[in-house]
């Protein structure tokens, strides 16, 4: 089944053109790597789909639903943005978490306030809470920080914070996770733990979008892999035909760095 349909996206600022016609589908439980050098569109074309911008054409459509069209005013309205945000989890390079929250909180705080328009939490109010808090656990458990979720991000090495930032995404129960180069902040010996993580949602049939720098990790993860340059798609396919054998010459000279 189709998740994510993203149909001729195009985005620019001013007279700089970021994105240009970018289209691709994701199935259900598929990973998606995007590689491609800094400035390629990769980061833009991520925030265009959790609605941190608005792509100036193309439509967005998830499960058959379509969340954006640029030809669509209706579809264009900002007063919708949170629920459709809600369709993607997003976790950023550099963690973003509360500092004045533990862990757990941080995972459990977006849960807890979207709870509080259910029209039942008054009557349920404790019940819903600790729902909350064993589905925020649960997930730290999964992320192998049973024994931090009481502590704050300041506590936390970056690989911790990002597993914490992970969890978070997860929270939500979004219909697709997106990843925007989740290890370029954390030092070497700290990347492996964080892979590690993505590596078994993969195997669990997570449906993702990964930009990543890490080659080795997206040939052998994802499903489809999309080379980016200069705001298109370059090439897209298998992710053992892409990087062990891309058929155009500018994924191989992107390749040959690494």
């Amino acid at each position: 089944m189709v998740v994510l349909e993203v149909k001729n996206i195009g985005k620019h600022f001013g007279s700089t053109r970021v994105l240009d016609d970018v289209s691709f589908e994701l199935e259900e439980g598929n990973a998606l790597a995007i590689i491609g050098s800094s400035g390629s569109g990769k980061t833009t074309l991520l925030r265009c789909l959790n609605f941190l911008e608005t792509p100036n054409h193309g439509s967005i459509i998830v499960r058959g639903e379509t969340l954006f069209d640029a030809d669509d005013p209706i579809k264009g309205q900002e007063k919708d943005l949170r629920t459709k945000r809600l369709h993607f989890g997003m976790v950023f390079q550099a963690f973003h978490l509360f500092p004045q929250y533990t862990a757990l909180e941080n995972v459990t705080l977006a849960e807890k306030l979207l709870a509080q328009e259910r029209p039942d939490f008054k009557q349920r109010k404790k019940e819903i809470l600790e729902e909350i808090e064993v589905h925020g656990k649960s997930l730290l458990e999964q992320m192998g920080l049973a024994e931090r979720m009481e502590h704050y991000p300041h506590q936390l090495s970056g690989g911790q914070q990002q597993r914490v930032a992970i969890a978070r995404a997860l929270a939500l129960k979004p219909d697709i996770l997106c990843f925007d180069e989740p290890t370029s902040a954390l030092d070497p010996e700290l990347t492996g733990e964080v892979l590690k993580v993505i590596r078994g949602l993969a195997e669990q049939h997570t449906t993702m979008i990964i930009v990543t720098h890490e080659m080795s990790f997206a040939r052998d993860v994802a499903d489809q892999i999309i080379f980016m340059d200069e705001g298109v798609i370059v090439e897209q396919g298998d992710p053992k035909q892409v990087i062990d054998h891309p058929r155009e010459e500018r994924t191989r000279q992107f390749l040959t760095k690494y």
